[in-house]
């Protein structure tokens, strides 16, 4: 068989200079240190700002790197262990059931972004939105919205858009009346983003920032009854499917 002309493309260099990037971390510099500026950086290797860019955001992107505010590129520890799914031996359950890791922060009322109100069924319609957030060791590792339809929970009457209640309360609230469905089965996926504003700042990251967004759709009485779009630190967390009840995220 000929060569193909894929195999004729020559390897970009910025992903070379990943690799010899990636061969100095590992020999010239301990977890935490910050690395040279990049007007240094590219003197050092001989090459253009632009290219060490590209190498630098993809070794943040496979978690060698972190960007933090006020203090620069620093080399990253290594990635910590944490479940996606429920937790162990609960099987398929409710967030905010037992052994539930992640902390309840707040309630509003609002249209949820038009991916989620399609898997819904009802886009443009408000509806609850719980969020939640995740640490580990004290470092918050991902942030959660929890969109639930007031049917739902009918108990919890939609507030008009100018009196909606807020708070921690009314967020536990929509949680324990979800626990009063049968919960029939969850559907995930997973996908690679970038760190919007706010949830760059609620996990100490700069917008932009690689980030895993796992989409989960809770399934009872034969719909749709909440979709929770989860947030986690791409520097922090690596996803391996297990079975069919959660994705355990594994330390490096």
């Amino acid at each position: 068989m000929g060569t193909t002309q894929l195999e004729t493309v020559p390897e970009p260099k910025y992903w070379h200079l990943k690799t010899v990037l990636s061969d100095a971390l590992d020999s010239e510099f301990a977890v935490g240190e910050i690395l040279p500026n990049e007007r240094d950086l590219a003197a050092r290797f001989g090459v253009a700002r632009a290219t060490l860019r590209q190498a630098l955001e993809q070794l943040e992107l496979e978690g060698r790197l972190q960007r933090r505010r006020g203090v620069g590129t620093t080399v990253a520890p290594p990635r910590v262990g944490v479940e996606v799914g429920p937790a162990q031996g609960s099987g398929t359950a409710w967030p905010g059931a037992p052994g539930d890791a992640w902390h309840t922060e707040d309630h509003e009322e609002a249209v949820p972004p038009a991916p989620v109100g399609r898997l819904l069924g009802a886009p443009g319609t408000p509806v609850h939105a719980v969020r939640r957030s995740r640490t580990t060791g004290g470092q918050p590792v991902a942030t959660e919205v929890l969109y639930v339809p007031g049917t739902c929970v009918p108990a919890l009457r939609l507030s008009p858009a100018d009196g909606a209640a807020a708070g921690a309360e009314r967020a536990e609230a929509v949680l324990r009346e979800l626990q009063q469905l049968p919960l029939e089965s969850q559907e995930r996926t997973v996908e690679l983003g970038s760190a919007r504003a706010d949830d760059a700042r609620r996990l100490d990251r700069l917008p932009g920032a690689p980030v895993l967004v796992v989409t989960t759709c809770y399934i009872a009485q034969g719909r749709t009854a909440g979709v929770a779009v989860s947030t986690f630190r791409a520097d922090t967390c690596r996803l391996s499917f297990g079975d069919s009840e959660g994705i355990p995220a594994l330390a490096g």
